[in-house]
């Protein structure tokens, strides 16, 4: 019969050795530039879809497929513009994003009524069109090294987040420097709407202060997940390492 008088003691449920590391990984400024290649095989779909052949030389079969309309060349240069503009400066507070947004749409309304061609017309009908090779290959090339880029180039140099210990790691390098967690501040910088917010899906700055004799400051930009990846930092910087329980 099973002894009722000594039951057994439950024991504590082990945190998944998952949830006690934390790898963070700052991007480059690459990280926001996938609304370009998007938004050119949109526009390479719509030149094949609903484009013209049009010769370039005397030859019959030398043919490039381009779009009637100049408003997908407009929308393209607009993005491209916006892109290099929000990744060369950094434009804090929700008003900037706003203007930026508020000009978006109204280039995008001009070409929804059909007034580009009349604003072309003033500048001596100088409209924009691009062929579907331009917007394909454009397109393909900002796709490859976008993702050669964010899920391989990033990921050589990381910071790792163990209980009370934060740790620099490189691949291919054979030395890293930690950091003992005691102490340690945090600042998550996230005030640029459109780049962090829109392009860079709730990305953001990282600031990190070590303590101890010598103090340093570790700038991480464009983390992703950067409030669910500062929440768990603070959670395992506050423990205490295995060996180290105080008695």
């Amino acid at each position: 019969m099973p002894d009722d008088a000594n039951p057994p003691v439950p024991t504590a449920p082990t945190q998944p050795a998952a949830k006690r590391l934390l790898r963070i990984y700052s991007h480059s400024s690459l990280l926001f530039w996938w609304p370009v290649w998007a938004v050119g095989y949109g526009m390479a779909f719509l030149t094949y879809w609903h484009g013209r052949p049009q010769r370039v030389d005397d030859l019959p079969q030398a043919q490039e497929w381009i779009h009637p309309s100049s408003n997908l060349g407009v929308i393209f240069f607009l993005v491209l513009f916006l892109i290099i503009l929000v990744t060369n400066f950094s434009m804090r507070g929700l008003a900037s994003g706003i203007v930026i947004i508020g000009g978006a749409l109204v280039s995008v309304v001009l070409a929804y009524v059909g007034w580009w061609d009349g604003v072309f017309h003033w500048f001596g009908d100088l409209t924009i069109h691009l062929t579907l090779g331009a917007y394909f290959w454009f397109s393909t090339l900002m796709f490859c090294s976008w993702v050669i880029t964010v899920f391989g180039l990033d990921r050589l140099s990381y910071w790792e987040v163990t209980p009370g210990q934060l740790t620099h790691k490189m691949v291919f390098g054979t030395g890293s420097k930690s950091y003992n967690a005691q102490g340690m501040g945090l600042e998550k910088h996230r005030d640029d709407v459109f780049r962090h917010w829109l392009l860079g899906l709730g990305s953001g700055d990282l600031k990190i202060r070590t303590s101890g004799a010598t103090r340093e400051e570790i700038d991480l930009v464009n983390v992703l997940f950067i409030s669910s990846k500062v929440a768990t930092m603070q959670r395992l910087i506050a423990e205490v390492p295995e060996g180290h329980e105080q008695s």
